[in-house]
């Protein structure tokens, strides 16, 4: 008997949806992709019912619904921090959230669902969604993230044959994860969006301010942490620190938008020096623990690619698994898995080694109508691929910034080819381009090399498939300037024929063309939104962009073709793919919205 699994993340950030059936992972969407709202927390019912349609199920096809956290345990914690609270407005703001039944409600009322729930402990929800797709039959796995219900961070090992122990290593309020937050916030960047910022100031600084970190941090040689209180003020309704903190550090925190730097660089780096040691300690630590010789890394600290670059550096282990959403969307895909286990499923044998697990669009049925619809001109390569692979070659070689929409959309936040923007890494002024004109976001950052996965060793120490764009490794060679960052390395994705064939051909076309078997790939999105989803979404960005082409699986969009007049409908107007919110469902949301 066929058992399906519906595994959801909600209602604090970043809220997603999966489907397991009998164990394997068929479908995985963020409901921001849907809502085009970035970050959408709320239950998302759009997401799960584009996995239901990827997955050919009904709602009543669902055996058990998932869910990522365990809402007794959390209410515990936030009755506690409200109990230690003495200033009124943040006490009657954290109560607001304190309702025992909201979860269950948001959950039936959302996406419509009435059989048996079952909610798991935060921590469990990464752990499975790590180990139960690395292909490892045995190995140690490591939590980390800002917070769970208590945990901060957790370690422990998973086995196929008896499932995942995990052990609370820190507990709220010590995390090592709002630690790198609080110091992402007083950069002037988003919390649980722009700690990836962070990590991308940190080459360009200096460790100047390490001993002053670690004033706020202290760890033992296991990694276990303790914050200085005193400098942190967690309950606070705008910033994340209390006064002590800009006294410590001997500059005022800076605003959104205000110039950065060289002291901001230096801050980033002195806190990526921190986290990078503890992390390390850690999974040393785990590693004694368990003795395994494989690791399995999750929490949104897991996404900290430098940090993971680091410990595989060290050989500390034979392999490492970072799965694509190692955030807090992939407790979606972890929950559903750990489910599927306990009734019975058991895991995939093999590793999960894509993450194109959203929804399709094929060019006939989706992509054309909405061409004529907007009445672009368009060329339709349908049945000449290879003629479509020359002219955008041409065009990369030419210098020109390319929208690549091709297959199912990715799950987690690194676009792998099927939503991307793609250029030329050897253009030395490449980057600036494509951040000042398309992505519209700070200069310093970084983007990331897709690589032929046969030749990733000519150009990267990379002797092992890194298919996520999750760790860093060093460049070999200085004809890629567009891709290296300041101090040699890159994020790297290796490309495989077998897992994304059309962006390997590509890949394929280039290095028979230029002798270079490397894309500068970033998000096909613009600064503050989602990842597009759809052709509409596609459209839109390219639109509001700096693009000089778009490609939608055979359908190719010249940017000199689109009408002046149609670009400044779509900025005036917007166009987007976002579902309108269906009636009973939006209202009833809005209840939920707040973590």
């Amino acid at each position: 008997m066929t058992m399906n699994v519906l595994g959801i993340s909600a209602l604090y950030h970043d809220a997603a949806a999966a489907v397991c059936v009998d164990g394997r992972l068929e479908a995985a969407a963020q409901e921001e992709r849907f809502s085009r709202r970035k970050q959408d927390r709320t239950v998302p019912w759009r997401a799960a019912r584009a996995c239901l349609d990827m997955t050919g199920l009904t709602i009543a096809d669902i055996d058990w619904v998932a869910f990522y956290e365990d809402p007794a345990m959390k209410l515990d914690r936030q009755l506690s921090m409200a109990a230690a609270e003495t200033r009124q407005e943040a006490v009657t703001e954290l109560l607001g959230r304190t309702d025992p039944h909201r979860t269950y409600r948001a959950l039936r009322e959302g996406i419509g669902y009435d059989g048996p729930v079952r909610f798991l402990p935060h921590h469990l929800s990464h752990a499975a969604s790590a180990f139960y797709f690395s292909g490892f039959q045995e190995s140690a796995i490591l939590v980390l993230d800002a917070v769970g219900e208590w945990s901060t961070s957790s370690y422990g090992f998973g086995s196929t044959q008896s499932g995942i122990r995990l052990i609370e290593a820190d507990r709220y309020p010590h995390s090592l994860g709002l630690f790198y937050s609080t110091v992402t916030s007083y950069l002037g960047f988003e919390v649980n969006e722009g700690e990836y910022k962070t990590m991308g100031l940190a080459p360009l600084g200096q460790p100047t301010l390490v001993d002053r970190l670690r004033r706020l941090i202290e760890w033992n040689d296991v990694g276990d942490i303790h914050l200085d209180l005193r400098y942190f003020d967690f309950m606070g309704l705008r910033r994340m620190w209390s006064d002590r903190l800009p006294e410590l550090l001997g500059r005022p925190a800076r605003g959104a938008g205000e110039p950065l730097a060289d002291w901001h660089a230096d801050l980033a780096r002195s806190a990526q020096v921190v986290l990078e040691e503890i992390v390390l300690r850690k999974a040393d630590a785990v590693r004694k623990y368990s003795g395994a010789k494989n690791i399995c890394l999750a929490g949104g600290v897991a996404l900290n690619c430098v940090a993971t670059g680091k410990l595989r550096a060290t050989g500390m282990f034979d392999d490492i698994f970072v799965p694509p959403a190692a955030g807090d969307a992939g407790g979606a895909a972890g929950a559903a898995a750990q489910v599927s286990f306990d009734l019975g499923a058991p895991p995939p044998v093999e590793r999960l080694t894509h993450s194109y697990l959203g929804p399709e669009f094929s060019t006939a049925r989706d992509i054309i109508p909405v061409m004529r619809a907007a009445n672009l001109p368009y060329a339709d390569y349908r049945d000449r691929f290879d003629d479509l692979l020359d002219d955008v070659v041409a065009r990369l070689m030419a210098g020109q910034v390319i929208g690549w929409f091709q297959g199912r959309m990715e799950f987690g936040p690194r676009a792998l080819g099927a939503r991307s923007i793609l250029a030329d890494p050897r253009v030395p002024d490449m980057r600036d381009r494509i951040n000042k004109l398309v992505k519209m976001r700070e200069p310093f950052r970084p983007f990331a090399p897709s690589v032929l996965d046969r030749l990733a060793s000519k150009y990267f120490t990379c002797d092992v498939p890194l298919p996520f764009m999750l760790e860093t490794t060093r460049v070999r060679t200085d004809d890629l300037p567009a891709v290296t960052h300041v101090d040699g390395s890159a994020r790297v994705q290796t490309v495989h024929s077998g897992t994304n064939p059309r962006y390997a051909r590509l890949l394929e076309r280039f290095w028979e063309r230029t002798a270079c078997g490397v894309l500068l790939n970033t998000s096909f999105n613009q600064g503050g939104e989602p990842i597009v989803c759809t052709p509409t979404d596609a459209l839109a960005c390219f639109a509001r962009s700096g693009l000089d082409a778009l490609i939608m699986q055979d359908v190719l969009v010249d940017t000199d073709d689109v009408p002046p007049s149609w670009r400044q409908a779509v900025a005036a107007r917007g166009f987007s793919s976002a579902q309108s919110d269906e009636p009973g469902v939006q209202r009833e949301l809005a209840v939920y919205e707040l973590a």
